[in-house]
Parts: C-alpha cells; sequence; structure tokens
C-alpha cells in the first residue's frame, strides 16, 4: 500500500487537562528536567491522536501521560477508553478530577513495566540523554531478555519508550510519537530505524522546524512519527512544517520526500530526507571524504584550567615554553577562513590563552613544580586526567591543515590552517592520508564554498533553537568531488582564491561555478 493515509478532524475546544503553566510555576525546572518532562502543545496533542483515532479502535494508551494533553485532545471521542502511566507521583497529583471519557492512569516507570498490549498508543515521551538516563544498564538488559533487542549505551529515554510501544502495539494498531529526531542521525539509531522499517509500517515522519515554538525549552530537534500496523507502506513520506498551525491543514503539501521503504538504510542519515536532494546523480564526481583522510575530534584536557595558560601566565610562573604545545582553544581565537603562523603569533602577542601545557617527558624545577601544584589541586583526579598515564600528558595530534568547527548556527566555520598550532575540542581537525594530503587546498574551498555547505548540510545533527552539529563520523561520511573532479580545477585558480580568501573575500564565482556541476539541475538554478 502507498501513502500515508493521514486526516484531520478538527473539533471544539474544550479543557480537561491541567494548564501547564499552573504546574510548571509550582514545580521546578530541576524536577522537570530529572523527569524529561516536554508537555505537548494542544494543536500537534489534537492531531496525533486525530490520526490515531481516526478508523480504528476507540481505545488509546498513552505511556507518559504528563498532564493529560492527548487526554483532552480526545474529548470529541465517545465511549473512548484512555489509558495512562506516568513514573511521576507530582505531576499525576495536579491532574484533575475527569468529567469525559473512561479514564485509566497508573502511576509506574514505563520502561519497567511489562505484559501489556494497546490497541492505541500516543506519546510525548521523557526526553533524557543516555548520561542522565537512570538504570541505563538495567533497562537495556531487560531489552535484551524481554525482546532480544540490544540497545546501544547511548540511547536515549525517548528512543526505548519508541521501541517498546511498537513491540506492545497490537496487530491492527496505530502510533503517533512526537520525540527528538536526533536519532535519525545517530549511530544509536540504527536499532530504532530497523525496527521502524522492518515491517513496512512506518507511514511518515513529520519535522517540526518550529521546536521552540512547539517545546520553548527544548535543546534538540522533534519531530512526529506515524507507525501503522493495520497497513504495509512501500513508501515513507518525509514532511517538514515551518509552523505547527500547518497541522491544522492538510500537510500533504508539507512533503518534501517521499523515499521506497526498501532504499531506507538504517546505516545512513535520515536527516537529510528533510530536504529535497541536491547532490547530482552523477556519481562519479562524488566520492565519501574518508576516501581523502579522516577528522578526529580536538584534544580533551580534562581540566582546561590546568592546562590551558595565557603567556603572561606562563612567564609568571617562570614555565619555559618548551612545556607548553600552540594550540587554538576556543574557536573565536580564529576569525578568518585561513589561518597562519603570523596569525597564532598575532594572537600571543595579545596574550590569548593559546599555550597548551605538557609536562610530559620534562626534567626542568618549575614543570616538576606546576605538575606538583596540579595534584595538590586534584586535577589528576578528573575523569578523564586519572586514565592517563602519567596524568599531565596530553593527547598526541599533529596539526590538522583543515579545522572546522563542531557546533555552528546559521552555518559551519572552517578553517585552513597554515599554523603549527593544534586545537581543542572546538574544532574537529581533518588529517590526510597519501591521496588526500594532495587535495587539503581543493577539499577546502569546496567546505567553504555554498555548494559544499548545501552538501553538507545533508549531513548534519539538528537540535533545537537553529543549533547544527557535526560529528567527525558526519564529516568523515560526507560528500566531497572525486579526485577526478577536482583535477578539473586549475592549479592558479586555486592559488588565486586562497589569495582572494586571505584578504578577507569569498570564494570567487569561478571556483563556485564550477562546483555547481555536482548539484542536480533544480538546485544548479537557485531553485527549492
Amino acid at each position: 500500500m502507498e501513502g500515508m493515509g493521514i486526516w484531520m478532524l478538527m473539533h471544539s475546544e474544550m479543557s480537561f487537562y491541567m494548564n501547564p503553566d499552573s504546574y510548571t510555576n509550582l514545580v521546578s525546572i530541576e524536577h522537570r528536567k530529572k523527569f524529561g518532562q516536554f508537555f505537548t502543545p494542544p494543536s500537534v496533542a489534537r492531531f496525533m491522536v486525530n490520526w490515531v483515532l481516526g478508523d480504528s479502535e476507540k481505545e488509546i494508551y498513552d505511556p507518559a501521560f504528563g498532564l493529560g494533553a492527548f487526554y483532552d485532545a480526545s474529548a470529541d471521542y465517545s465511549k473512548l477508553l484512555f489509558h495512562g502511566s506516568d513514573i511521576d507521583k507530582n505531576i499525576v497529583a495536579h491532574w484533575e478530577n475527569e468529567t469525559g471519557n473512561k479514564l485509566e492512569i497508573r502511576i509506574e516507570d514505563y520502561l519497567q513495566t511489562w505484559g501489556y498490549r494497546w490497541s492505541n498508543i500516543v506519546c510525548n515521551p521523557p526526553y533524557m540523554r543516555f548520561q542522565k538516563f537512570t538504570g541505563r544498564k538495567e533497562i537495556i538488559a531487560t531489552f535484551q531478555d524481554k525482546l532480544n533487542i540490544r540497545l546501544s549505551g547511548y540511547t536515549n529515554t525517548a528512543s526505548a519508550f519508541l521501541i517498546k510501544s511498537i513491540y506492545e502495539l497490537k496487530p491492527k494498531g496505530k502510533l503517533a510519537y512526537i520525540m527528538p529526531l536526533e536519532f535519525l542521525n545517530t549511530g544509536y539509531g540504527k536499532t530504532v530505524k530497523d525496527i521502524l522499517t522492518r515491517d513496512k509500517h512506518l507511514s511518515a515522519i513529520i519535522q517540526l522546524q518550529c521546536e521552540s515554538e512547539v517545546f520553548p525549552d527544548a535543546t534538540t530537534s522533534v519531530g512526529i512519527i506515524l507507525y501503522d500496523k493495520r497497513n504495509k507502506y512501500n513508501y515513507v513520506h518525509f514532511h517538514s512544517l515551518s509552523s505547527s498551525n500547518e497541522l491544522n491543514q492538510s500537510i500533504h503539501s508539507t512533503l518534501v520526500n517521499k523515499v521506497p521503504v526498501n532504499s531506507l538504510s538504517s546505516d545512513s542519515k535520515w536527516l537529510a530526507y528533510f530536504q529535497r536532494n541536491v547532490i547530482s546523480t552523477k556519481r562519479h564526481i562524488i566520492s565519501p571524504l574518508k576516501d581523502y583522510g579522516h577528522f578526529k575530534r580536538g584534544i580533551a584536557t580534562g581540566a582546561n584550567e590546568y592546562f590551558v595558560l595565557r603567556p603572561s601566565v606562563a612567564n609568571n610562573l617562570g614555565l619555559p615554553l618548551g612545556s607548553f604545545v600552540p594550540c587554538i582553544t576556543k574557536s573565536s581565537q580564529i576569525g578568518s577562513a585561513i589561518f597562519d603562523k603570523l596569525d597564532f603569533d598575532e594572537l600571543f602577542r595579545a596574550d590569548s590563552a593559546v599555550l597548551l601545557f605538557n609536562g610530559n617527558g620534562r626534567k626542568d624545577k618549575r614543570t616538576s613544580e606546576y605538575i606538583q601544584y596540579g595534584a595538590s589541586k586534584n586535577f589528576h583526579k578528573r575523569y578523564l586526567t586519572e586514565k592517563r598515564s602519567p596524568w599531565y600528558k596530553i593527547e598526541y595530534r599533529k596539526p590538522a591543515p583543515i579545522m572546522f568547527n563542531v557546533f555552528s548556527r546559521g552555518g559551519y566555520k572552517v578553517i585552513l590552517n597554515k599554523s603549527n598550532a593544534i586545537h581543542l575540542t572546538c574544532y574537529h581537525g581533518f588529517h590526510p592520508n597519501i591521496l588526500g594530503v594532495h587535495y587539503v587546498e581543493r577539499l577546502f574551498l569546496y567546505l567553504l564554498s555554498e555548494v559544499g555547505r548545501s552538501i553538507l548540510s545533508l549531513s548534519k545533527r539538528q537540535y533545537g533553537n537553529s543549533l547544527d552539529k557535526f560529528e567527525p563520523n558526519d564529516l568523515n561520511e560526507a560528500s566531497v568531488p572525486s579526485p577526478s573532479f577536482f583535477d578539473g580545477l586549475a592549479c592558479d585558480v586555486v592559488k588565486d582564491a586562497l589569495l582572494d580568501i586571505k584578504k578577507g573575500g569569498s570564494v570567487p564565482y569561478v571556483v563556485e561555478d564550477y562546483f555547481k556541476e555536482l548539484l542536480c539541475d533544480s538546485h544548479k538554478e537557485g531553485k527549492n
């Protein structure tokens, strides 16, 4: 069966559930963060409930009941049996006695409660990253025992909720989840994507670009998963909405891509499907960046306040320059796209924090005293330092000829590094292989170009408030020109382009025009 079967049913505004403001005014932000609570706006809840209940049994379950937004959204469905679970006694205590459909709420930990099956499920699951995922190891073991699924240790609570709900859905059930979409581009998300597509029941994924409108406190991108066990779908529809108001209209106009389910690899990054294809089908002119080398994260010291010093501080301590490595410690220290030794010297003279302490192998008195000072302040007992031997030995890195900033808003920053400075985790560093050393400058021009930015945007991870992030492997798998295509860019053109950029200019039109061959025809003409 093709198509997604989304339909809308408008109903009058009714409100049985507790207003979120009355709850959040009484309960601390710390408490809400502990339970990963983000409350569902009525317009979103109505859309999800209408999609689930439109042509199926009049029974519904919400495993993260919260303030009852989905229950409120179901008010127009007569004789509906509504089940709910929530782990937080405080939030259930704020629930007012219902006067509508029959309601059953249980205070329980959904991820620790087994043995139920449900006709329909709607949910806005709690969102906590794996670091804050309480009892993660026990839950991973339970999933292995109950479902024979091995979850990654990086799995967050929302993804665990989704997987469990899919397995608890009855044969003709429907499911609608609103949740973070970061799993579409992450390693731990492979298992989630495998489960979503395994039996062709995934109907659609709707990206809400208006995440700050929907969840003002969210720090990650969000979307709606529509899963339908009543039907099989040969295509998965990817929608992108700029406003939640579009949920009250026909969302077919928001369709971005219709992707055959058989071509949806769980190894690929699905966030790219929320953008119309920009890459040419001429695959011989495209290569993965990893053919030229690899990006690695920057150095993590574990205690920047000890290892990173200004030249004046190092001088006052009597520490020899031999105890330091020149280092870019903040993204803001570089303001231009090409950074050379003269630029580093200017930072040094300005007393910027560009010295990275490395006392390993040093025998002089002042260095030994500084190491002893660090131990007296327990820097050697930090999470990272205690794993190193000796604790004051920093990771070895060669200066990376290309540096790429980790987080960005409105476009990433890429640097051609012609200095001997290494860098901390504010940048990822590109380290070329034997082939790549011949193409560093061309790779830099491509990454800096508008064409390169368009193509690399398919590999980024999207977070809330328009925050983008690239992990090293995201970059290593990104599409770049093939060697034969790069070879068509003349050496004198490359040289002139670098001179223009060093003077403060942008990538010259002649280079941008050359790279446009990498784009599909509609994007060559600047069309959406």
